[in-house]
């Protein structure tokens, strides 16, 4: 996805206003041949241009509204899945993943992420910081770029406040938020969508699998690990299930962030052209497929169709075909979200059983694991003839191996994943030591029993009901 400022030239009020009168007199110079050849060129150009720029950044504003409303679909997703006692420490770690994302990312990580100053490892550019505070209001573009980019980034950062519920003390969950939206979402987001070295790769992930989810998902992996599992998840080796307390609000949590998908894969397009439907059907069959599969596999090994992984299966679709949503035909979209079905089944089966990694709402596997999928399967399945006319023919983006591009670009996905891996994960694991030696990461054994609402919050989500552990 290339900086928003880069595809789009800016547009100012005045420019808006002038369109707004071209709208009115035009018509009177097609009823009068001689007025109309008397128009400059300039003025029939901006009559055809302009229009389709308006209609570029009222788009990219309505699809960072559909993916901001995932905010809420997370908050529904990691509340039904965990108990009752925890649902307002995940209401509040919700909301200030992005209130607190966005002043960060507003202050520095912008400027880190898109700024043309810095080198192929980190940008940089003083007059994105603070948003260009100075000339506020006068760059339409780069707002709506801005505005599209930030509610991504809170994306990446609410994944962690699953993998870490019901155990977690708020504040040092607080300083985490600060610093992914600060500086590790948009370093590494840098390196793929801001020009950095990845990009000079020819690297593609044209939504967010690598960028947002396996970013996410990787900290998370850290977070869970340092953390420790919950009281009562691990007996005598085994693995011991806490059910989650509301599962229809999981369910309404995963169709609120299916809906809010179709901001977060077609909005990636950043304009109004045609390419938007494709990547919203490729979404679509991607999601149905992952869902299948989950349940399909769930089925034969649980001997029913659990609700809960197949949940999980339409999110693992979603991630997995978030990289390759415009890359992709339709059959091979099937393919990718069915994978990813069975992957998430697979690796939440590994990271509690094997591991004893505790993640109470699967979000290492969903995010992370199927993020790196969909983002390798674009060397498997990326076809440039299929792709949307987002790369230059120049560039060294490559088919697919199925497509007869050999493995160039399944390499090149996997230097990717690979590397946002191992930054990620470090990075994760030192701020969360650092957390752990100092402030505290984890409540006491007293306040988890307890719940995290009313002695972190003082408040209870239900305060009329019996809640049992």
């Amino acid at each position: 996805m290339k900086p928003w400022f880069k595809v789009m030239s800016k547009v100012s009020a005045r420019t808006l206003l002038f369109v707004a009168f071209l709208a009115l007199i035009v018509p009177s110079f097609a009823q009068d041949p001689a007025a109309a050849t008397e128009a400059p060129p300039e003025v029939a150009e901006a009559v055809a241009y302009l229009p389709q720029e308006a209609a570029d950044i009222i788009w990219l504003v309505i699809a960072g509204l559909l993916v901001f409303f995932m905010q809420a679909g997370f908050a529904m997703v990691e509340s039904g899945l965990t108990r009752a006692k925890n649902s307002c420490n995940i209401m509040m770690k919700n909301l200030m993943d992005f209130c607190i994302g966005a002043l960060a990312f507003w202050a520095i990580g912008y400027a880190i992420m898109y700024g043309e100053n810095g080198n192929s490892w980190i940008g940089w550019d003083s007059n994105l910081l603070l948003l260009g505070s100075a000339t506020a209001g006068q760059d339409y573009a780069l707002s709506a770029g801005w505005f599209f980019q930030v509610v991504f980034a809170a994306t990446a950062a609410t994944i962690v406040s699953g993998a870490m519920a019901e155990r977690t003390k708020f504040i040092a969950y607080c300083f985490y938020s600060l610093i992914i939206s600060l500086v590790l979402y948009p370093i590494t987001g840098h390196w793929i969508w801001g020009g950095g070295w990845l990009s000079s790769m020819g690297m593609r992930d044209f939504a967010g699998s690598t960028v947002v989810h396996s970013v996410g998902a990787w900290a998370a992996l850290a977070g869970a690990i340092v953390i420790g599992p919950r009281i009562g998840k691990f007996k005598d080796g085994k693995s011991h299930p806490i059910p989650g307390h509301n599962l229809p609000l999981a369910a309404l949590g995963v169709f609120i962030l299916w809906f809010g998908w179709y901001g977060f894969n077609p909005g990636s397009t950043l304009l109004a052209i045609g390419g938007v439907s494709h990547v919203a059907v490729t979404t679509t069959l991607a999601a149905a497929a992952g869902a299948l599969g989950a349940m399909l596999v769930s089925w034969m090994k649980f001997k029913k169709p659990d609700l809960s992984m197949t949940l999980n299966g339409a999110l693992a679709g979603l991630v997995g075909i978030t990289a390759p949503c415009a890359s992709v035909t339709t059959g091979a979209a099937v393919i990718i979200g069915f994978v990813a079905g069975i992957l998430v089944f697979i690796s939440v089966m590994i990271i509690e059983h094997k591991f004893k990694i505790d993640d109470p709402v699967g979000a290492i596997s969903v995010h992370g694991v199927c993020g790196a999928w969909g983002t390798l399967s674009i060397g498997l399945f990326g076809s440039r003839a299929v792709d949307l006319p987002y790369w230059d023919e120049s560039s060294a983006i490559q088919d697919g191996l199925f497509y007869g591009g050999g493995f160039h670009q399944l390499w090149v996905q996997f230097v990717g994943v690979a590397s946002v891996f191992a930054f990620t994960f470090a990075c994760g694991m030192i701020l969360f030591l650092a957390l752990k030696a100092t402030i505290g990461l984890r409540v006491s054994a007293d306040e988890e029993v307890s719940g995290l609402d009313i002695l972190e919050h003082g408040n209870e989500a239900y305060p009329n009901f019996v809640q049992h552990d």
